[in-house]
């Protein structure tokens, strides 16, 4: 059974900094958080858990309070494939909740499907932004090598997930061979692919991985910036989009 609690030692700190070390392989000046960091927002009364298994640390998420009576999530790694990221997040909604917030926004890579699909299906969540190359160049051992493209999804914390509807869905953007292929705009729904590991396409087809991180900012970034909502993530593959 996975237990979440608060973290607040300097002991837990170390444990959740190893815990996000293990998962990105970050190097020595190349952390995004840090224990002293994450020391330094527990005490201000932000949200820093830990998910245990059999007394061990199995996942940690680091969040802080951010404008607009939200909080934004700003690290959650966990073992996958066990439902610890799922109870994280829950977590991390009742505490919001508890405290009279009830937004939590965070960053995610679009080209990652298991995490589209965690984010839109799962939990309920949207993408409301495309943020081109957000933090810059990234050396960790997950995202080395590309380019960090992020969606900003937002959990609204207190509204019911609308269902999506599909009838006459056009394709804007297919997989073909490996490689993304344009289609059609027009439709009122889209569909958007994104590959189906894009974390190994980086490793063995770079070229792969940058068309698709191209085609993806073009097409998904291009339609969210001309007003269209992002409503769904349909059979573990396709962004759905619905335009204005």
């Amino acid at each position: 059974m996975t237990e979440i609690r608060e973290l607040r030692t300097h002991e837990e700190f170390d444990e959740a900094f190893a815990v996000f070390t293990g998962i990105w392989g970050f190097e020595q000046g190349n952390q995004p958080i840090n224990p002293e960091l994450m020391r330094a927002l527990s005490h201000a009364g932000n949200y820093i858990a830990g998910a245990y298994e059999g007394g061990r640390m199995v996942g940690a998420s680091v969040a802080f309070f951010a404008e607009g009576r939200a909080l934004h999530s700003h690290i959650t790694g966990a073992l996958i494939g066990r439902g610890i990221g799922f109870a994280l997040k829950q977590h991390q909604r009742e505490w919001a909740l508890a405290r009279g917030i009830d937004r939590i926004t965070w960053t995610y890579d679009p080209l990652v499907r298991r995490n589209a699909h965690f984010n839109l299906a799962k939990l309920g969540a949207r993408p409301e932004e495309y943020l081109r190359s957000f933090y810059g160049v990234m050396e960790d051992a997950v995202n080395r090598g590309d380019e960090s493209d992020r969606l900003l999804a937002v959990w609204r914390l207190t509204e019911p997930c609308v269902p999506y509807a599909l009838e006459g869905a056009g394709v804007a953007l297919e997989e073909e061979d490996g490689r993304p292929v344009a289609g059609e705009t027009d439709a009122k729904v889209l569909l958007v692919a994104v590959p189906a590991d894009v974390e190994t396409l980086r490793r063995q087809d770079p070229g792969a991985a940058k068309a698709w991180r191209h085609a993806v900012r073009d097409v998904l970034g291009g339609l969210l910036q001309d007003g269209a909502r992002v409503t769904g993530f349909h059979a573990k593959a396709h962004y759905v989009v619905e335009r204005p």
